[in-house]
């Protein structure tokens, strides 16, 4: 009697032990359901997007220019009459072409050829008169940047950058109202410094990337004028400043 009772006990006590093991492994994954659908996995789009070489696409900027705008010792003479000469920034549009080298996993190489629309203004305030006269330089522009970027590492479908380098520009028409104008005429070639921060977005069938970029003119683009009598003498140098915003899409 006594051997038949130890024997019931281990019975009970291995169906305790069984029933407890089963509610573990059903609390265990009652918890690895949870943490399963509170980190849902996360399609990753052109999972393989860096190991091409070359990329290519297009953009669209929307931003203001403007001269930034040194004055002449003529501006204080006696027999200047102006009180101020300012260049207000209005509005730019640009569209163009995206070509992306992938130099690393870590650097990139961007360039294209970009179709840039520009009106950059001088305006003249006089103490002899109300008058408020204003130069407006309409013209359309070839644009070469060449820039280097630096990107973070992937996370899923967005990573960050900053990019940094030149940017070749060659005035290809512009209004003939702007261009016989007495008072003022510019170069038609700059070369300017550019840099600027965004981050890519990638979809599944597109990679989107806004970017904030800056560029700052190097070309004195101000020609002196021949009469003394124009009103840009005041002015001694122009350096074009643009700020765009770009939407680009490869």
């Amino acid at each position: 009697m006594y051997t038949t009772h130890f024997r019931n006990q281990l019975n009970i006590h291995r169906q305790k032990v069984i029933f407890a093991a089963i509610v573990c492994l059903l609390l265990l994954g009652n918890t690895c359901n949870s943490l399963a659908q509170r980190y849902k996995y996360k399609r990753i789009y052109d999972e393989f997007y860096d190991e091409k070489l070359v990329h290519f696409g297009f953009l669209f900027g929307f931003g203001g220019s403007r001269f930034n705008l040194y004055h002449s010792p003529k501006f204080t003479s006696p027999t200047d009459t102006s009180v101020t000469v300012v260049s207000p920034s209005n509005f730019a549009f640009q569209v163009g072409g995206i070509a992306n080298f992938t130099l690393s996993n870590y650097f990139d190489l961007k360039t294209g050829l970009n179709v840039a629309l520009y009106g950059r203004e001088i305006n003249y305030r006089f103490n002899v008169t109300k008058d408020y006269p204003e130069e407006l330089r309409e013209s359309t522009w070839l644009e070469l940047p060449i820039l280097l970027k630096f990107k973070s590492q992937r996370r899923g479908n967005s990573r960050m950058f900053v990019d940094a380098g030149i940017k070749l520009g060659l005035e290809a028409n512009v209004r003939k109202n702007a261009a016989t104008t007495t008072r003022l005429n510019t170069r038609g070639a700059d070369i300017s410094l550019e840099y600027g921060i965004g981050f890519e977005q990638f979809f599944k069938y597109f990679k989107f990337t806004p970017e904030l970029r800056f560029s700052h003119g190097l070309t004195n683009m101000y020609i002196a004028p021949t009469s003394p009598f124009s009103y840009s003498n005041a002015i001694r140098k122009l350096n074009v400043h643009t700020v765009t915003l770009y939407l680009m899409f490869e």
